[in-house]
């Protein structure tokens, strides 16, 4: 039985007048996920539970201008150039020093105030499946980085429910690039409060322990006899609980774990797993990323709400977002975010609902 082709709509104007699509896409095992045109942003997913019951499990915000509020979450939106944090603002490429744009505690964050997550992207919906295939071009230059870079995220949905994200990129001068999506989870569904009572489970023997400002510092460390021993399912509040300075630090999770190796270069490896034991629902996180940022949403402070004015408190949604590490520029030692011309960045990311029957 062939997908239902995306369905595109009007959702509004941002706040200077541009005009942002939304695009459906849907599955024949229930699941609905919707993207904006702008920031890429996932709007909603939603994923029935254990008795069919379908709600969106990603935090939302109502319209195109409360995505444009300077400051943001990045609720669903797609990250670059750079996702995570450049120390200082600064790095070099083959001997030449590049200044972009410090704006979290002196560092840059997401790719500055001006990244991809505030753009708008073009879209394109495939003929015969459920995806939308988004492109942008960033100039050289763009927030500092240096070469124009072009871009393509796809987001489709197969008939079991799996969500997958796909990049590419490619550049005409050598640059970084990380690239991320920064959905909110709650498995819960929009309106039941944090997620405190999720098990998570993260596929990683290591972790990088971070200074107060989030950056990096020191080697790897083992999350053996730490709270960040997540390498059985335990409750999130659980872990939140425990006497720890790097907690403290962030007001919850905030790190980057150093996942397993994938069994073959390039391949899908297991990142996370996330189960809600209210709704039954669960979620399993593949990529061929090397690392994956867990926050908790430790700066959701309940005002902002979605369409249905269901408010975000604190911990209100884990992002699980699968990625390069963390000041990969500044440390030779962190697998290579540098992308020169000539070569194309591939990236993959699949969102898995194992609780779902099978289809067909």
């Amino acid at each position: 039985m062939p997908q239902p082709v995306p369905h595109r709509e009007a959702f509004g104007r941002t706040p200077d007048g541009r005009p942002v699509d939304l695009w459906r896409l849907e599955s024949a095992s229930g699941v609905t996920a919707e993207i904006l045109t702008y920031g890429g942003i996932l709007h909603r997913l939603s994923v029935p539970d254990a008795a069919g019951r379908s709600r969106s499990v990603v935090l939302s915000l109502p319209d195109a201008a409360a995505y444009a509020e300077p400051d943001g979450p990045y609720l669903g939106a797609l990250v670059g150039r750079f996702a995570n944090r450049i120390a200082g603002g600064r790095f070099e490429i083959d001997g030449q020093t590049y200044r972009v744009p410090a704006n979290d505690q002196g560092h840059t964050l997401h790719g500055g105030p001006d990244g991809f997550h505030t753009r708008l992207w073009q879209a394109e919906p495939a003929p015969d499946r459920a995806a939308v295939r988004l492109s942008l071009l960033s100039p050289d230059g763009d927030m500092g980085f240096p070469g124009a870079l072009s871009v393509t995220a796809e987001y489709a949905l197969d008939e079991a429910g799996t969500l997958s994200v796909a990049f590419e990129a490619a550049t005409d001068r050598p640059t970084v690039v990380n690239l991320t999506n920064h959905a909110y989870f709650n498995l819960g569904g929009a309106g039941s409060g944090d997620v405190l009572g999720h098990l998570v489970e993260v596929d990683a023997g290591h972790y990088l322990p971070v200074a107060p400002d989030a950056i990096p510092f020191g080697p790897l460390q083992a999350v053996a006899g730490t709270p960040f021993d997540l390498t059985l399912a335990r409750p999130v509040g659980e872990a939140l609980a425990a006497e720890d300075q790097q907690l403290k630090n962030a007001g919850g999770f905030d790190h980057c774990w150093v996942l397993r190796p994938a069994s073959e270069a390039g391949g899908l490896r297991p990142a996370a797993r996330l189960r809600d034991p209210e709704s039954g629902r669960a979620m399993e996180v593949w990529t061929t990323e090397p690392g994956l940022q867990v926050y908790t949403g430790n700066k959701l402070d309940g005002t902002l709400a979605d369409a249905d004015g269901h408010h975000h408190p604190v911990h209100g949604g884990i992002c699980l977002e699968t990625q390069h590490l963390p000041d990969s520029p500044n440390r030779p030692e962190y697998p290579s975010t540098v992308l020169r011309p000539g070569e194309l960045l591939t990236s993959r990311t699949e969102f898995r609902f194992p609780h779902l029957p099978p289809t067909g």
